[in-house]
């Protein structure tokens, strides 16, 4: 094979997600080469940087570095369109944190800007290029559980003690849906590809919270929240299959997660989508119980930053990318049509699509002896 150039990487946000981004792109791919991070706050910048030994540098320079190729940004939704803009405006290709835009609107215009100008937008969540949604979808794939029927998916989650004026969880793109529900509908578009048509409700059940917990900000004052804490739908994707979806974070913990796709043949459970590993179980027709399915990906630890450097990877190949903007603006405008048809009393048809992308290739698992799991990165 002959020898590659590595894809000259910043990151914009320095946050606490960042940690765990910045150590795997900088230690776990050789593809990408980490130069710098930013962020609005230079110290918080500089303090990152000195951890992984990179240069600080302020947002401007990041963008007007002819060097960098690649931005990720791993800013809070609210800033998204912005920095995005920017970037692809500086002649920058771009990898963010989920979701690309709560505003399907801004999202196709990013999209847009990319097209033009020839450059790429990938967005997370990426879990679903790790070790057991790639297991779950070699199964479904293979024939495992027959003809897929039809799909569940649920999570819950106690969030109101996270709540104070101004936190991102009360913001539009910070409730449920966006905020963790888009790892499950992630998940299940990366398997059974695109929907079709969308029925559903999104509401908050207490949109006028009082601040309880004394450790955070204005502690006793009352605000209204704008986000959804409750997102329930129905959904036909375009192969035929029927799926429902149920996420409250007006309940309790601990979370629960349940990803299950129902076939003729059998019935497969998939674990936590907001990870990378975990156990996939089967149960076929005629079984009592489940059996495990052996991971034969690599990739089942935290591997945030996966996303980044399979986009990098299809950068240098010339190819597409797996983690792309259709597959992430098809997944906005689901979730912004759930809230739609609670304010219309009417199905959605989705306008947006995406070409569901092959599967990694199996085999390259974790600390298997000659073979590295980067190299299911580069085809």
């Amino acid at each position: 094979m002959k020898p590659f150039q590595k894809v000259k990487t910043a990151v914009i946000g320095c946050g606490k997600i960042s940690g765990i981004y910045l150590d795997n792109m900088i230690n776990r791919f050789e593809i990408l080469d980490v130069i710098g991070c930013g962020a609005l706050s230079l110290q918080r910048a500089e303090e990152k940087a000195k951890v992984f030994g990179i240069k600080a540098m302020s947002i401007n320079d990041i963008l007007n570095d002819p060097e960098i190729e690649l931005v990720v940004n791993l800013t809070p939704v609210t800033a998204h369109y912005e920095v995005i803009k920017k970037s692809l405006e500086a002649g920058k290709n771009v990898y963010t944190e989920k979701v690309i835009t709560p505003d399907l609107k801004d999202a196709l215009e990013l999209k847009e800007i990319a097209k033009k100008q020839n450059l790429r937008i990938g967005c997370a969540p990426d879990t679903f290029l790790g070790a057991a949604i790639q297991t779950s979808r070699k199964v479904i794939d293979s024939g495992g559980i027959g003809k897929v029927v039809s799909c569940h998916a649920a999570v819950n989650r106690d969030m109101e003690f996270l709540y104070y004026p101004g936190a991102f969880h009360t913001a539009k793109g910070g409730g449920i849906g966006f905020n963790v529900g888009i790892y499950y509908l992630t998940a299940l578009l990366s398997i059974l590809g695109p929907v079709e048509k969308v029925s559903g409700f999104a509401c908050n059940t207490n949109p006028e919270h009082t601040v309880e917990n004394p450790s955070l900000p204005r502690f006793g004052e009352t605000f209204m929240v704008e986000s959804e804490n409750v997102m329930i739908s129905n959904m036909k994707f375009k192969s035929g299959v029927y799926g429902t979806m149920n996420f409250t974070s007006n309940t309790i913990w601990p979370q629960v997660p349940v990803l299950t796709i129902y076939g003729t043949e059998g019935i497969l459970n998939i674990p936590d989508p907001d990870k990378f590993g975990g156990k996939v179980l089967l149960q076929k027709k005629g079984m009592k119980e489940s059996i495990e399915i052996p991971n034969c990906y690599g990739y089942s630890e935290n591997s945030r930053g996966l996303g980044v450097a399979e986009m990098a990877w299809a950068m240098r190949k010339d190819r597409p990318h797996r983690a792309n903007i259709d597959m992430g603006c098809h997944a906005v405008e689901i979730l912004n049509s759930i809230i739609k048809c609670t304010e219309t009393g009417q199905v959605q048809t989705m306008k947006t699509e995406f070409e569901l992308l092959p599967a990694l290739p199996e085999g390259y698992l974790d600390n298997y002896f000659g073979r590295n799991q980067e190299s299911a990165l580069i085809i």
